[in-house]
């Protein structure tokens, strides 16, 4: 039985008695974090060491605890969508995705056509969002820093897309159950066109830097490895199994959103390895990136927002014209909209794995029980077995191609 996260000093074993013999290893414990910037995040390590080599590994997490899942309970089901924007702040689309299909779940709404490809397209911006911080990040931590000029460099346009269509850089909160935030801007294909065109150029300017630079190669190469049987019994999801051949993606074996509509393969590797995890997202980016071409090329016309007045905001124009219209809006604002008696669960796939929200409902405007099945907090509980018997100077590279996001783990 795999050794489970920590949420508390209390639990974390003291350090052993030094041997009596002074030839016996002796083992010494050490603090990584919670400040360490490269533990991507308020994460805090106890590890214990022999030498150079680490014997145990303790996240110790909690630092970061927003109690989102609790404060769902007391917003309605409107204004949960600003609360899952915070949980993975690296991919707020899809939680807003997953989030707006657990909704409509419980509401048997129809979504237009239009919505379902507009929300694949902007859940595979995120997706090139989160890997581009995580390959310019991971790639800093291990030494090559032109790697993180060069990825926030992409980056950057990606977050003035998600600002053309929403108004806001990060939280946009632009997935909402019923459809999206706000019509799709004038010209947004052109200018996402022109972006995604010189993208895949982009990427392999990475692949050069780095595929066969002697000192990656190194620190990536053989590092980081966990058994797959170790990875299935704790919950890992996402580019950290797929490295190790395993080709799991919730996109194609619970396909949600029209993504069966899509032409795109799962990518996969068989190091299981640093290395392995690197080359999976890359090729994670350039299906992505095929994945909004086709988006663009075949986006269907119509509505973007399903009929449903009493859950959609209306129009901001009909609102200051028709009064049908202005009492929709207030009471949606104000009080929420009623969602029927049921529970239910929905998974979609995240930059970082399967995340998925199961929903409770008692027929008010606020839910009873919203919980979250986050893949960060699955795939940190694999850092004890990942970090046991490794050196000191690979820990970094090793807890770096997990890709966990804090805000994810603690919620």
């Amino acid at each position: 039985m795999k050794q489970p996260l920590v949420d508390h000093v209390a639990t974390i074993p003291a350090l052993e008695e030094l041997p009596a013999s002074p030839s016996a290893p002796r083992r010494m414990t050490l603090n990584m974090g919670p400040q360490h910037p490269s533990t991507h995040g308020v994460l805090r390590i106890v590890i214990e060491l022999e030498g150079e080599t680490i014997k145990t590994a303790i996240p110790d997490i909690g630092f970061l605890h927003t109690g989102i899942e609790k404060q769902c309970e007391f917003t309605n089901w409107a204004q949960t969508v600003t609360l899952t924007d915070r949980v993975d702040y690296l991919s707020n689309l899809a939680n807003n995705l997953v989030y707006a299909l657990t909704v409509e779940k419980l509401l048997q709404l129809e979504i237009p056509a239009k919505a379902q490809w507009m929300r694949v397209m902007l859940a595979e911006i995120d997706r090139l969002n989160s890997h581009l911080v995580w390959l310019g990040t991971h790639a800093l931590d291990i030494g090559a820093m032109s790697m993180f000029f060069y990825c926030f460099r992409e980056r950057e346009e990606v977050l003035r897309l998600k600002e053309m269509f929403s108004g806001q850089r990060m939280m946009t909160s632009y997935i909402r159950p019923g459809g999206l935030a706000l019509e799709p801007p004038r010209g947004w294909d052109k200018m996402v066109g022109k972006f995604i065109r010189q993208f895949p150029g982009r990427v392999d300017e990475y692949e050069n830097l780095l595929d066969n630079n002697p000192i990656w190669k190194i620190r990536t190469q053989g590092v980081g490895y966990i058994s797959i049987e170790d990875m299935l019994d704790l919950g890992v999801t996402g580019p950290m199994v797929r490295a190790a051949g395993i080709p799991l993606d919730v996109r194609k074996t619970e396909p949600y959103s029209s993504y069966e509509k899509f032409d795109f393969k799962v990518c996969t590797a068989t190091e299981n390895d640093v290395y392995a995890r690197y080359r999976v997202r890359l090729e994670e980016m350039r299906e992505s990136a095929k994945i909004i071409e086709q988006a663009i090329a075949g986006m269907p016309e119509g509505a973007w927002q399903a009929n449903a007045p009493g859950v959609v905001l209306p129009d901001r124009e009909k609102m200051k014209t028709q009064m049908e219209s202005l009492i929709y809006h207030f009471k949606i604002v104000t009080e929420g909209y009623r969602v029927p008696v049921g529970e239910v669960f929905q998974a979609v796939e995240s930059p970082r794995g399967e995340i998925a929200y199961y929903a409770v409902s008692d027929g008010t405007q606020k839910p009873y029980r919203l919980h979250m099945r986050t893949p960060s907090f699955g795939n940190l509980q694999a850092l004890p077995t990942l970090l046991k018997d490794t050196l000191i100077a690979d820990s970094i590279a090793a807890l770096g191609s997990m890709d966990f996001v804090l805000g994810d783990t603690d919620r």
